[in-house]
């Protein structure tokens, strides 16, 4: 990393450049009637609290994350457990089409990362892309998509430190101790230690992310390698069982992947979209790279080349590792457990190669992987409740602008934490839990909102004076918009045509209609403010202008006097003179 990102000269072309388009960009939307609350109240706080101005004193972010940082941090979020125990069942469901599942939304995902990198490069000042919402769509979008995107990233750690302390507990077991009973001792001290790295500084935090994502990312290297190891030796293996599944014995060979002739959906179509949206799943939470920005040394010259590289290097690592697991282990083998889960993908490469302490080895690295999504959800639910503080002029929000000396917005952190905390006790009572993982489901339904919205706001931003021709330009943006929000949408009819995810997918829209709402409400009420303090401060303006005209005119009167009175007070003086002269 750039191991100082406070230094002068970057602070000074970081936020330079970024403040050079505020501007530009409050003029142009103040003009077209199109800031909002969350738009150019955002920007001028934001300019003032952010880049080279704040880098010192605790007055606002310090610029000190590398492209490095936030490509991994990035990786941090969307590589989380789901690749390494939940691929078993999308293998499956969808067979070696799934390889394609993960190139067409990895591909998709792609042109959404590039939307919000466009927008971020014109505005890199912003310390989340969810402002822009508010900027195009206005105040009412703009509120629902920033409380919305908030709680959905508290839902989604709660659900990784719950994970954390589930691994735990088998990780140990793998070793004949059973430590179940301090699941909630785990879970408080994991939190306390991530908070401890979060509140340190910015680039500790991304240092740190940059390990944890390293140890995922050599597991998958380690995978691909293993079966490109195995698929050229020909290796043949015995009948094995993992997870309670028995395995017949075998060959790694590329021909697995043909096993039973290709299908588009080997187990029906309704197994097919189920696989789709846990393919889908797996890319969410990469536009955390969005949140990194206002912390970036250079941001417009990292942010393309972050974009880019991550985008390659996630859909290369789904790609190449599924591909290197299905061609040891055949799709047919994946089948649920007595208890009706399915063994991780990884452990039963590893465990057909012979390597019978694989399953320690997957989850030490499932642990590291759940602990690092749960560390960039805190410093990303942390910087969003930041903004949207610096958006609103609430008093009770106005606490969580507080940054500490270190330029972390530790107010806003603290209190994210302390809402993920809750996990502990929800534990503790019975049928909660349940409840609990409903909400979380529901979670991921109301992201597919919010995705929409931000390519909602793309689109608009193009047309409006803000747009940078110059800058990180999307081409074909009025055919890949419509692309990207056309697949978001199916995933989302998708998830009626599951029963597991029904329910979720109709509580989602049901927030959509009566948060939606509310949250229309109150952008009106804004919207209303805002004209009331236009009008005053142009009356103002007016009579200011009127006021200084007055003094103006009444000056020159009193310069006419003033000189008319010299002029007779020298000619007394002239005939003053003649007179003593004579």
């Amino acid at each position: 990393m750039s191991r100082s990102g406070g230094d002068a000269a970057g602070q000074k072309t970081a936020g330079s450049t970024a403040g050079s388009a505020l501007p530009q960009t409050e003029a142009a939307s103040g003009a077209a009637g199109t800031n909002s609350a969350s738009g150019s109240r955002g920007a001028q706080r934001a300019q003032g609290t952010s880049g080279a101005q704040g880098a010192h004193g605790g007055k606002g972010l310090e610029r000190s994350l590398t492209s490095r940082h936030i490509q991994f941090i990035a990786l941090g979020g969307c590589i989380g457990t789901g690749l390494f125990l939940g691929s078993g069942k999308s293998i499956s469901q969808g067979g070696p089409s799934v390889i394609l599942q993960y190139l067409l939304i990895g591909l998709v995902m792609f042109l959404f990362m590039r939307a919000i990198g466009e927008m971020l490069w014109m505005d890199p000042d912003q310390h989340t892309f969810i402002s822009f919402i508010g900027r195009y769509l206005g105040p009412g979008w703009g509120r629902f998509s920033t409380w919305s995107y908030w709680i959905v990233l508290l839902l989604i750690g709660m659900t990784q430190l719950t994970a954390v302390s589930q691994y735990f507990v088998q990780f140990f077991a793998l070793f004949g101790m059973d430590i179940s009973r301090w699941g909630w001792l785990i879970q408080i001290v994991t939190l306390a230690l991530l908070l401890a790295v979060n509140l340190i500084s910015a680039e500790v935090f991304g240092e740190t992310e940059f390990w944890f994502s390293l140890i995922k990312i050599l597991l998958i290297i380690g995978i691909i390698v293993t079966g490109a190891v195995m698929v050229i030796t020909g290796f043949q293996y015995p009948s094995v069982s993992v997870g309670g599944v028995r395995s017949p014995a075998g060959k790694a060979s590329l021909s697995n992947l043909a096993i039973g002739g290709f299908s588009l959906a080997p187990s029906g179509m309704g197994a097919f979209l189920s696989g789709l949206q846990m393919v889908f799943f797996a890319y969410t939470l990469l536009e955390l790279i969005g949140v990194t920005i206002s912390e970036t040394s250079e941001p417009r010259t990292v942010i393309p080349g972050a974009i880019n590289q991550l985008m390659r290097r996630s859909i290369l690592l789904y790609v190449l590792s599924l591909t290197a697991i299905m061609a040891i282990v055949p799709w047919t083998s994946f089948k649920p457990g007595p208890d009706g889960s399915y063994a991780s993908p990884f452990v039963m490469v590893f465990e057909f190669a012979g390597i019978r302490w694989a399953s320690a080895l997957v989850f030490f690295v499932v642990i590291t992987a759940a602990a690092s999504s749960l560390s960039s959800l805190l410093y990303s639910s942390g910087r969003q409740l930041y903004q949207a503080a610096l958006d609103s002029d609430s008093r009770l929000l106005r606490p969580m602008r507080r940054v500490s000396r270190t330029s972390v917005p530790s107010a806003a952190i603290i209190f994210s934490a302390l809402v993920i905390l809750v996990v502990p006790m929800i534990g503790l009572l019975p049928g909660v839990s349940d409840l609990f993982t409903l909400f979380s489901a529901t979670a991921s339904a109301v992201l597919l909102f919010v995705y929409m919205l931000t390519m909602a706001a793309h689109w608009k931003y193009r047309s409006s004076a803000d747009f940078r021709p110059d800058g990180f330009v999307l081409r074909g943006y009025r055919v890949w918009d419509v692309v990207v929000i056309a697949l978001f949408v199916f995933v989302y009819v998708a998830m009626f045509a599951d029963r597991s995810t029904l329910l979720p997918a109709v509580l989602g829209l049901a927030w959509l209609v009566v948060f939606g709402l509310v949250c229309r409400h109150l952008g009106r009420k804004d919207e209303e403010r805002q004209a009331r303090e236009a009008l005053v401060h142009e009356q103002f303006r007016q009579d200011l202008h009127a006021s200084a005209e007055q003094a103006s005119d009444a000056g020159k009167t009193a310069s006419a006097g003033t000189n008319a009175a010299g002029t007779n007070a020298t000619q007394a003086a002239d005939n003053g003179r003649a007179e003593e002269e004579k």
